[in-house]
């Protein structure tokens, strides 16, 4: 197994917090698709589609062509927009909703033209903050149908929901593997499916390998993945590896386990590192967690699993990262 990286095009320049507007200097587009050339580990680039990228598509087909990286996916701007702070497509108010659909029709028709198969959804603004301040049946009604609405506009383009425990809102529509599954199974279409983002199943307390397995389970559903690391307390967006370096070795064993062969999309926020550096970084942990993993002996593993045993577990990584029988 070795799977293809991409990066989110912002995370190798300048990024911003609550407290300060700018860790580091802006970087034009151009600077920014150099920036993601040099690292030689990733062959494309994640883009949000926001306004001011919505009019740059000319642009960014120049850029992709004078660099030669590919697109992992497109993702929606259903976040960004001071228009979806109640809501995209779960808003109650017809207009909001109709324009959350026609941007993203528009990023999926775009998406056709780069050859890009996968255009991404994170409804961070869907979901609500206050005790009876939301109908939780109606506006999960109008989200799921504004899903199944894109999902039928283009069947060849795959449509990925990226799920979250919380942030921005306080609670989230989609908020955990099994109640995006849920949704998933009641539009009952082949081109709706998961982009798992490893730091938001942390900090909903998930076991990101347990969350591959489901996808298998319930219709083969895992189609994207972005990848960094937190201390599960928020979503840090850190380097790979440096904190569930455990967990991440059983997360690629199922990777591996369950066919996945999607890009691994870094996707952090190196505040204080150099933006590029960081994502190389990642790059290379990846590299590294993936030789683990296929260092793993699929008999093997299945019979440790079997056994259920703490002690037989803790011996089998210790195998996996530093070799030997002890």
């Amino acid at each position: 197994m070795k799977l293809k990286y991409s990066v989110f095009l912002g995370n190798v320049g300048h990024c911003f917090d609550r407290y300060c507007p700018e860790y580091s200097k802006p970087f034009t587009l151009g600077e920014l698709f150099d920036r993601a050339a040099t690292i030689e580990k990733l062959d494309a680039v994640d883009l949000v589609m926001d306004l001011n990228m919505l009019e740059k598509r000319e642009e960014i087909k120049t850029h992709l062509a004078r660099t030669g990286l590919k697109v992992g996916s497109l993702a929606v701007d259903t976040f960004a927009n001071p228009l979806y702070k109640k809501g995209s497509l779960s808003s109650t108010e017809p207009d909001v909703r109709d324009r959350a659909l026609k941007d993203a029709k528009t990023v999926i028709d775009f998406a056709v033209e780069l050859g890009c198969k996968i255009v991404t959804l994170w409804p961070g603004q869907d979901g609500y903050d206050y005790i009876f301040a939301a109908d939780y049946i109606v506006e999960r009604q109008l989200f799921q149908d504004g899903v199944e609405e894109l999902c039928r506009y283009n069947p060849d383009v795959i449509i990925t929901l990226e799920y979250k425990i919380k942030e921005p809102r306080t609670h989230s529509y989609i908020s955990t593997v099994g109640s995006t599954l849920l949704m998933i199974e009641k539009i009952g279409l082949p081109n709706c499916g998961i982009a798992l983002d490893y730091g938001h199943a942390a900090l909903g307390y998930e076991t990101a390998a347990e969350a591959v397995a489901m996808c298998k389970m319930y219709g083969d559903r895992l189609k994207h993945i972005h990848i960094n690391d937190n201390y599960r307390l928020w979503d840090d967006d850190m380097i790979v590896g440096t904190v569930h370096t455990l967990e991440y070795l059983e997360f690629f064993y199922w990777l591996k386990r369950t066919g996945f062969n999607g890009y691994l999309v870094i996707d952090q926020f190196p505040y204080r590192e150099d933006g590029r550096d960081a994502v190389a970084e990642s790059a290379e942990w990846l590299d590294v967690l993936q030789d683990a993993a296929n260092r793993i002996d699929d008999a093997e593993a299945e019979q440790i699993l079997a056994k259920r045993d703490g002690v037989a577990a803790s011996k089998f990584m210790r195998k996996i990262l530093f070799g030997g029988n002890k």
